[in-house]
């Protein structure tokens, strides 16, 4: 299962980076393989993993602010390991053969 996530701080000013931080480190410390880009962090796990890095994830953003919102996006394909990299793969090799 491919999980992608963004967590934003709300009520906490306009520079929201320390706060992303603090999720973006929760993710890295669960040996999930994962991917951080500007808009979403994306994980690769089971559901109960993916979605226990997700709560953490959340919890560490709202320890310290006081309110946080969540957009998420799964791809639930069961039997599929390593889809982070092989579905990037995929579209890449399509690009080199034209």
């Amino acid at each position: 299962m491919l999980l992608s996530f963004s967590i934003t701080p709300l009520g906490v000013g306009e520079s929201v980076g320390e706060y992303v931080a603090d999720a973006v480190r929760v993710v890295r410390e669960s040996g999930l393989p994962n991917r951080t880009d500007a808009m979403f962090t994306t994980v690769e796990g089971s559901w109960e993993e993916t979605m226990a890095v997700l709560k953490a994830a959340v919890d560490a953003v709202q320890a310290r602010a006081p309110r946080v919102s969540v957009v998420m996006k799964a791809d639930i394909r069961p039997g599929v390991t390593d889809a982070m990299t092989a579905k990037v793969a995929h579209v890449e090799a399509r690009l080199r053969d034209g």
